[in-house]
């Protein structure tokens, strides 16, 4: 259901226990960070039992429910093959979400034993990335188990791990201990919230808000900004957007041409393209542009236009608008939104002059373009200098400095600005 997800949150069974179903019938309905999934039947048979109740969070790997397979639907997938009368009989089987590497059953006892956290007491449950978490921050299992939980059945969530974080580990020693009154600590602030209409988090935002402080607490963020100046690009598109619909049948927006130029600059600087693994950078061979967009709920959901790099801009205009159509009427696949490696946000299209946007782990970089708005600005010409109405737009990179450099991020903004500025005006649909 997309990489680097550990668990999921059942949003519906369709099948009630007991009630038939044939092959390809929903069963239920599973949400993950990224977008909802239909888990449908692998084939025909009866729900014998659910193991998790609606709005439950389920790791990776785990079974949900127990189906019988019916005789007929067993039969009719093993032609041509000799079975006993034992094989003939009714069949069990589980059904299972996508398997992580490492069966989620076992993770916390072998990363008990290979890890520095020390042993697991085994009484406490632990998904794989709150134990990547208390890795990271050289927190034991036995701190780890005195931290307030707040999730299903009292397990640990991220943002439970990261609110304890931000207090300053309060539960870090088994024993008071004497602090350096020099030393810098985390004051213990009790604010007044203030009173008015209360509005619970949906699921979707609850998963936004944990992969930003996520995001942030991961990587060092810094931001560079540029300005470019797009007349060319405007002029182009506004002369050429009515055949362009025309010859191809696709709406012609800024969107791919902004990926277009981003993909342009992501080969020019490759190592930009990447994420960091420990102590390893991995700089990614295909060239994925995520695309920040806007759900009808108000929430960001970053749909994927795929091998950017390596399509016209006729076809990026197609991506572009099937994955935007999807989006408004909220039906992106899992597919649609796996494997990004560089995002851009448009914040422009909100009326923004510029943005300092929160990089979408697990990549080192996204970027943020602004409103285009004209203005007057003193260019050169043969004649001199010159003031001239000039279409003009702010670009914002923001870079986690564990892997790039201010040198790398600024190259690389600049080189996209480039790509805008020197468009070919006589450039042909």
């Amino acid at each position: 259901m997309g990489e680097s997800i550990t668990e999921g949150t059942i949003i519906n069974w369709l099948i009630d226990e007991g009630d038939a179903f044939d092959e390809g019938d929903i069963i239920l309905e599973v949400a993950t960070d990224k977008v909802d999934n239909e888990v449908p039947a692998p084939a025909s048979g009866t729900l014998v039992k659910t193991l998790f109740k609606a709005k439950d969070v389920v790791p990776v790997g785990e079974v949900m429910a127990i189906l019988e397979i019916s005789e007929e639907t067993t039969s009719s997938k093993k032609e041509n093959v000799i079975q006993s009368e034992s094989e003939k009989s009714i069949q069990k089987k589980e059904i299972q979400k996508p398997k992580s590497r490492t069966d989620i059953s076992k993770v916390s006892e072998v990363k008990s034993v290979s890890s520095p956290l020390g042993k697991s007491d085994g009484a406490s449950f632990f998904s794989p990335l709150i134990i990547s978490i208390a890795k990271e921050q050289h927190i034991s299992f036995e701190e780890l188990a005195r931290i307030p939980a707040t999730g299903h059945e009292g397990r640990l969530r991220k943002s439970d791990l990261f609110h304890y974080i931000e207090e300053g580990r309060p539960y870090k020693f088994a024993q008071p201990v004497t602090q350096d009154p020099t030393a810098f600590r985390i004051p213990q602030l009790s604010f007044d919230k203030g009173k008015g209409k209360v509005i619970e988090m949906d699921r979707m935002r609850q998963m936004i808000a944990d992969h930003m402080v996520y995001s942030k607490h991961t990587s060092p963020h810094v931001t560079a900004y540029v300005e470019a100046d797009l007349t060319n690009i405007v002029n182009w598109r506004n002369a050429n957007k009515k055949a362009f619909q025309e010859k191809y049948g696709e709406r012609l927006t800024f969107t791919p041409l902004f990926v277009e130029a981003v993909a342009k600059a992501i080969k020019d600087f490759p190592n930009i393209n990447a994420s960091v693994d420990g102590n390893n950078i991995i700089v990614k061979e295909d060239i994925n542009i995520g695309m920040a967009t806007a759900l009808p709920s108000g929430n960001l959901i970053v749909p994927v236009v795929k091998n950017a790099d390596s399509k016209d801009l006729k076809q990026i205009a197609a991506n572009v608008n099937a994955l935007s159509a999807k989006a408004r009427e909220n039906i992106l696949a899992g597919d649609d939104i796996k494997g990004s490696t560089f995002t851009i946000s448009n914040v422009g299209t909100f009326g923004s002059v510029m943005g300092t946007p929160i990089i979408n782990q697990p990549e080192v970089a996204i970027l943020a373009l602004g409103i285009i708005k004209k203005r007057p600005e003193v260019i050169t010409t043969e004649k001199g200098d010159e003031i001239a109405i000039r279409s003009m737009m702010y670009l914002s990179l923001s870079f986690d400095h564990r892997v790039v450099d201010g040198f790398l991020g600024g190259s690389f903004v600049r080189r996209v600005a480039d790509y805008f500025e020197q468009f070919d005006v006589n450039r042909e649909i």
